[in-house]
């Protein structure tokens, strides 16, 4: 019985190689390109006033929308999946993972970043303590926020701009995979040969890949 090869990359000479990765930064750059002028535009976008009451429970007790910007202008809300009583899901989990001490650099631009969910308080800072999370979470009671901003049965993300009379703005949203924005462990996974090694992706024969989704754990449960 023979065993199966490792699959690996066809191997050139260097200075082929050089030729090949030239040609492929060249096409990152106009990517970076494209991705500034987005963020151009979406710096662009309109606005549309939030007029409803939202309510949320934290740490410390009931707090309006408003309070979720820590006083800052600008504010960040992600609306994880973790509902009374269940388990985490480990998609949300994994973009938690990734916002360690980012939110110090995010903070010093006017900009405050939060979790939502409708799990109660004492189940999230339990899930908190256990996976050593420090973002700001908050309880989206029966998901009435989540719902009204585009969650569906899964996450959301949305921004928010104030005014000078703590009247709240709506300027983005995004969900799917515009929830990758956050997940470093996946740009770190897109530069190596193998990739995500999810079935997926577009990826040369005999590669390792299973279905997206399972092989995802908790940090600690790998």
């Amino acid at each position: 019985m023979t065993s199966k090869k490792t699959a690996l990359p066809k191997t050139t000479s260097h200075n082929e190689w050089e030729a090949s990765l030239q040609a492929l930064l060249d096409r990152e750059k106009a990517l970076t390109r494209m991705q500034d002028e987005l963020a151009a535009e979406r710096r662009r976008l309109p606005m549309v006033p939030v007029e409803e009451n939202y309510t949320f429970t934290g740490p410390h007790g009931e707090v309006g929308l408003v309070d979720l910007f820590e006083g800052r202008r600008q504010l960040i809300v992600y609306c994880a999946m973790l509902k009374p009583g269940a388990t985490p899901f480990e998609g949300c989990s994994m973009v938690m993972d990734n916002i360690g001490h980012n939110l110090a650099h995010v903070n010093a631009r006017d900009t405050t970043f939060v979790f939502t969910s409708p799990a109660p308080q004492h189940e999230i800072l339990a899930l908190q303590k256990r996976m050593h999370w420090q973002a700001p979470w908050y309880t989206d009671h029966q998901r009435r926020f989540a719902d009204a901003f585009g969650a569906g049965k899964g996450f959301a993300i949305n921004v928010f701009i104030r005014d000078d009379d703590n009247l709240v703005y709506r300027t983005y949203f995004s969900t799917d995979r515009g929830g990758e924005l956050f997940d470093t462990h996946f740009r770190l996974l897109d530069i190596t040969p193998y990739g995500r090694q999810e079935q997926w992706e577009d990826s040369p024969g005999g590669w390792p890949q299973s279905e997206p989704y399972q092989w995802w754990r908790m940090h600690d449960d790998y």
